[in-house]
């Protein structure tokens, strides 16, 4: 791992970032250990931030600015190190994401990317074709990161079906499936997700042309999320919409209730 003197600020936004609070922490007169008691954040979570191994998240980019005096500079600069973590074709569904007051998906392959969990979530992205180390570092920083909008002050509402197949998919090791699974009946604990899994032996026909996610937010129409093989992209179009939703509810319609899915989570739990 580089030292924060090898670090090339003009490499990325996100080493831009870390290259700016090391420099404003040393101003301040602050080892990482004072910095990171003042913000009330880990150690290793400062370090990993000025290494550019962590995509901060804004509430800390706001408490360093409140902690060092940088009149907002390291909240300015957050948005481009936050957009520039994800691919180009994500990044418009990142903003609608952070504003949509319900969310409701359809994942017939792999648990969503909100709901990850750190070893689910590293899996994933190092099976990408030609992915280095460092860019799966960031995506994971990243997408962990993302999944602070379901457990903020507003959340949105996130509805969740799920195809039973991929509790039975092994991504990583059995520990990674069973930490996975846990983490999804734990989400499901918060008043604002609601996991329902259609059981593996539905004829899901209406399911099986891919994932995709509904948003809702207020005072605009609906669009939708489409994901393919290589990328995804957002739709506006009353067309896709209306087809969307019309294919959500009928998946839906053949999804376990709640407690039931819950249930069924345990099993394969259990099983794994």
């Amino acid at each position: 791992m580089p030292s924060a003197r090898e670090l090339e600020p003009g490499s990325s936004p996100l080493a831009f970032f870390g290259s700016e609070l090391r420099e404003h922490r040393i101003r301040a007169g602050l080892s990482q250990e004072q910095l990171a008691e003042r913000l009330s954040y880990s150690l290793s979570l400062v370090c990993a931030v000025e290494l550019a191994n962590r995509t901060p998240s804004r509430d800390f980019a706001e408490r360093a600015d409140q902690v060092l005096d940088t009149q907002g500079a390291l909240t300015r600069l957050w948005p481009l190190v936050r957009q520039a973590a994800y691919p180009a074709w994500f990044r418009p569904w990142l903003e609608i994401e952070q504003t949509a007051r319900t969310l409701q998906t359809w994942q017939p392959l792999l648990v969503p990317g909100l709901l990850q969990t750190e070893g689910y979530a590293r899996e994933v992205l190092r099976r990408e074709p030609a992915a280095t180390a460092e860019q799966v570092d960031e995506a994971v920083a990243a997408r962990m990161t993302r999944q602070a909008i379901l457990h903020r002050s507003d959340p949105p509402m996130y509805w969740v079906v799920l195809d039973e197949w991929m509790l039975h998919r092994p991504v990583g090791s059995a520990d990674t499936m069973r930490g996975q699974i846990r983490a999804l009946r734990e989400s499901a604990d918060a008043p604002n997700i609601t996991i329902q899994v259609v059981p593996r032996n539905s004829p899901a026909i209406a399911g099986l042309t891919g994932a995709f996610v509904i948003a809702r937010i207020p005072g605009e129409p609906d669009l939708v999320y489409l994901e393919t093989a290589r990328e995804g992209y957002v739709s506006d179009r009353p067309a896709d919409l209306e087809s969307i939703v019309q294919r959500y509810d009928v998946i839906r319609s053949l999804a376990l209730p709640v407690n039931a899915s819950l249930d069924l989570l345990s099993t394969v739990e259990e099983s794994v």
